[in-house]
């Protein structure tokens, strides 16, 4: 493959840095929220496009914004005031072939079936209103759409860049998060909200992690009620950091803003399970990186991946190719540390062949760059020979963004 570039990189892995963060914002913070919702529209138009025309049309409805409501938190169960505001931007092939596509009343119906399925407590038709601003594409995107070829055109000139492995704090973080989202805890502590944020830091092999969790007023009966709620999932949190987060030493702490004695400002209650349905409001593109952490010591591209079409937006194949290239050398070329892909388009220039694909790799002693650049060569090149295969499965959704 033509524009191929590996390198060697001669920096200390990112494991071995002093200082390391690492965050993950759960399934029901605001903007995790946006990106799923409109992933999930994305993935829903394209069964519609190809239940009606054997192909993908073009759309990117990469551009949302829930807006936060107003609600009366109780103990014992408050009340929704105002309700939250979704609003789907940017755009949508409405027709083709004298056949037209309901995205309006898709988009509405993919954001009502979300909230169902992923929280608890937001009844879709009373807790959200809902504003599609969403229009038909631009001529010049959607001719690519049109154009013959076995592989798309890129639609835009966009880099991103991808790396493996994770290190044990992004790793622990991710799954820390996933425990406390998962049904068995809630079904253990029902009080505890899906708007859940895991912030760890390691410095040397120490870790701080510090977690945000919103609680469901309705659980709670007072003040003295919520603080004992909080010491028993504080207990079952330091189960799970013990059994499974190998440091030497593990600290964490669970909503730090709490104060006893101030009553219901003093504590981070919820009606909903989510800071949306009363305080904060979310976006596409502010949550979690497409390997679901947001890691401050990696390179990150700027591009949000949710909501963009998968056969032609490289903002979001390349997002997640890029991850999945350098797991793959990881996993198959020996005498690796670590390992940075990065992907380049030109727009209207096919996506299996990017401007640039980069591998940078930190060697373990003793490696040879030389010995190894084949290898990882040709581990690229297959990639973007299944690079149709790849997009499709973007397409039906069964690779997460998010």
């Amino acid at each position: 493959m033509a524009n191929m570039v590996i390198e060697q990189l001669m920096q200390t892995p990112t494991n071995e840095h002093k200082i390391e963060i690492v965050e993950r914002k759960g399934i029901g913070h605001p903007d995790t929220i946006c990106d799923s919702i409109m992933n999930q529209l994305s993935i829903n138009l394209c069964e519609q496009y190809l239940k009606n025309f054997g192909v993908i049309l073009h759309h990117n409805v990469d551009k949302s914004l829930l807006a936060a409501g107003e609600a009366s938190m109780k103990f014992g169960g408050g009340s929704i005031i105002k309700p939250m505001l979704l609003i789907f931007g940017d755009r949508a092939a409405f027709s083709a072939n004298n056949i037209e596509i309901p995205v309006n009343e898709i988009a509405i119906n993919t954001a009502k079936q979300w909230f169902k399925e992923n929280l608890r407590f937001v009844d879709p038709d009373k807790h959200v209103k809902y504003q599609v601003e969403i229009k038909p594409g631009s001529a010049a995107l959607s001719d690519i759409f049109k154009r013959k070829s076995e592989v798309m055109g890129a639609n835009d000139t966009s880099a991103s860049v991808g790396y493996a492995p994770f290190t044990p704090t992004e790793d622990i973080v991710i799954k820390t998060e996933r425990f406390l989202n998962s049904p068995r805890f809630k079904e253990m502590f029902p009080a505890s909200g899906e708007d859940i944020k895991v912030m760890g830091l390691r410095k040397n092999n120490d870790l701080n992690v510090t977690i945000s969790m919103a609680f469901v007023d309705k659980f709670i009966e007072s003040e003295d009620a919520y603080f004992k709620r909080k010491d028993e999932i504080t207990q079952e949190i330091g189960n799970f950091l013990r059994a499974n987060a190998n440091f030497d030493k593990v600290e964490f702490f669970l909503n730090t803003l709490d104060q006893r004695g101030r009553g219901m400002d003093g504590l981070y209650l919820t009606v909903l399970g989510t800071c949306a349905d009363s305080a904060d409001c979310g976006q596409v593109g502010r949550g979690n990186r497409v390997n679901g952490v947001i890691s401050l010591n990696r390179p990150a591209g700027s591009e949000a991946a949710a909501g963009k079409n998968p056969v032609s937006h490289v903002g979001k194949i390349y997002n997640l190719l890029s991850f999945k290239i350098a797991k793959e050398i990881y996993d198959n070329v020996s005498g690796l540390k670590e390992v940075y892909v990065w992907l380049l388009s030109q727009i209207g220039r096919r996506i299996d062949d990017p401007n640039v694909a980069a591998a940078q790799v930190v060697l373990e002693d003793g490696t040879s760059i030389h010995t190894i650049k084949p290898q990882i060569e040709e581990v690229m090149a297959k990639e973007f020979e299944r690079i149709n295969e790849f997009t499709m499965a973007l397409a039906k959704g069964k690779i997460s963004v998010c």
